[in-house]
């Protein structure tokens, strides 16, 4: 039927483009009682709020992947790693605290919102915190870790005021409200007495495992132990999917920053259309092993595998960042600012593309509860291009001709999937989902 008038036009455009605002008291927003979201509901999506709000990660992974570029540039590997772990760590779980949470209780009430915001300028603290900390992880000091710390304390003390609030207003999940925030201050008193007292690395690693424990043990026991939040699966999966293309945009801003040293030390050549076609190529073809899974309906079926796929997560947005940062060492490397040479910023880019690949083969086989020899083929087809790569960096092959072997290391899991793989998908989803 065609609206008749503008009123009915508006109507239509409320009730099908988005019911949430009058599903939750008009379109003002005034406080709502946070009593938990359904975890069936039709056509939830992410708001502009969370979109918002996943943009200060954006800055969180550039400053991460920066620092790493910076450091595996002046071929400190060790620390580079050791740093980037722990930024990635501290970003993501960030991250995923707040978005768990998002799915469960998101009433866009001028609480909620104000909340997001103080968490997103803890988030920004956090990551000018980490230039701070990688330089001590380099240097052997201490963690350095003291504004990091203080950007987490911004944030979860607006946690903390969500989940007392949520134990206030949802009288049946009020012991999962208890917990999470009784874990929160109780994980956070211990980061801030870590960032205080400055010890050395090694006692310092010893207390972070202690703490990363408590985090994660915390989390699992309000989940499994009592009533659990009312997440939603496939507001979950797309969230996820949100971060990765973001992500992703790391490893754009180092194919520009790779290409503009090419172009600006001897022009525009073949070496620079190769070096962009490959970043481009690899950004894309990452991004379309990602869509291969359909995460959604496979949780929202057997909610108990979220745990691992949530968690396992942290490896595929660490290791796109990181790759983004590979793509920025070999910017280095062709600038001459590099103690590395062309094999060292093929190295970069190729073992985070190995990691991704490892990481999604293994969420896929978890999902699906299932194995399968094609893909396994596949995967085993995108070591061997990524090897190829090394090979010829290592005997003094071109950067873009390195690149574009690395670039094909993916599009060979596309081109398996895209003629064979997805009939093999369609048979082990139905099993998966009957």
């Amino acid at each position: 039927m065609v609206p008749g008038s503008i009123g009915d036009r508006a109507k239509i455009i409320c009730m099908t483009d988005s019911q949430e605002p009058l599903a939750r008291g008009g379109l003002s927003h005034r406080l709502v009682r946070m009593t938990g979201r359904d975890p069936a509901e039709s056509h939830r999506s992410a708001t502009p709020l969370e979109l918002l709000f996943d943009l200060t990660f954006v800055v969180a992974f550039g400053q991460a992947g920066d620092q790493l570029a910076h450091l595996v540039a002046d071929a400190h590997v060790g620390p580079a790693i050791g740093g980037f772990t722990f930024a990635m760590f501290a970003i993501c779980w960030a991250w995923i605290n707040f978005t768990w949470f998002a799915s469960a209780y998101d009433t866009d009430d001028w609480f909620f919102r104000i909340a997001t915001m103080i968490q997103m300028v803890g988030v920004l603290i956090l990551a000018l915190g980490l230039p701070a900390m990688f330089h001590a992880v380099e240097t052997g000091e201490s963690l350095g870790n003291g504004v990091m710390a203080a950007g987490y304390v911004v944030m979860r003390l607006a946690m903390i005021a969500l989940w007392l609030r949520v134990a206030v207003q949802d009288q049946q999940r009020r012991p999962t409200a208890l917990t999470y925030a009784a874990v929160v201050f109780v994980a956070q008193c211990g980061w801030v007495g870590l960032a205080v007292s400055a010890p050395g690395l090694g006692v310092t690693a010893v207390v972070a495992t202690v703490l990363l424990a408590v985090e994660v043990g915390g989390v699992r026991f309000a989940e499994r132990r009592t009533s659990g939040t009312p997440w939603h699966a496939g507001h979950l999966a797309e969230r996820y999917s949100l971060l990765t293309i973001i992500a992703l945009g790391e490893t754009l801003f180092g194919t520009v920053a790779a290409v503009s040293a090419i172009v600006q030390k001897q022009g525009w050549s073949t070496e620079a259309v190769l070096v962009l076609t490959a970043g481009v190529g690899l950004s894309f073809a990452l991004w379309w092993n990602y869509f291969v899974i359909p995460s959604g309906p496979i949780l929202q079926r057997h909610r108990g595998r979220v745990w691992w796929w949530s968690y396992g997560h942290m490896l595929i947005f660490a290791s796109i960042a990181a790759t983004g940062a590979g793509v920025h060492v070999a910017a280095y490397v062709v600038e001459g600012a590099a103690q590395v040479g062309t094999l060292g910023a093929v190295l970069a880019i190729a073992i985070p593309v190995l990691v991704f690949a490892g990481a999604m083969f293994g969420l896929y086989t978890y999902l699906v509860q299932q194995g399968d020899i094609f893909h396994i083929t596949l995967v085993v087809g995108l070591v061997l291009m990524l090897v190829a790569a090394v090979v010829v960096a290592a005997a003094g092959g071109s950067l873009g001709v390195c690149l574009i072997l690395v670039t094909a290391s993916p599009v060979v899991v596309v081109v398996g999937y895209e003629t064979v793989g997805h009939r093999h998908e369609e048979q082990m989803l139905a099993r998966a989902l009957s």
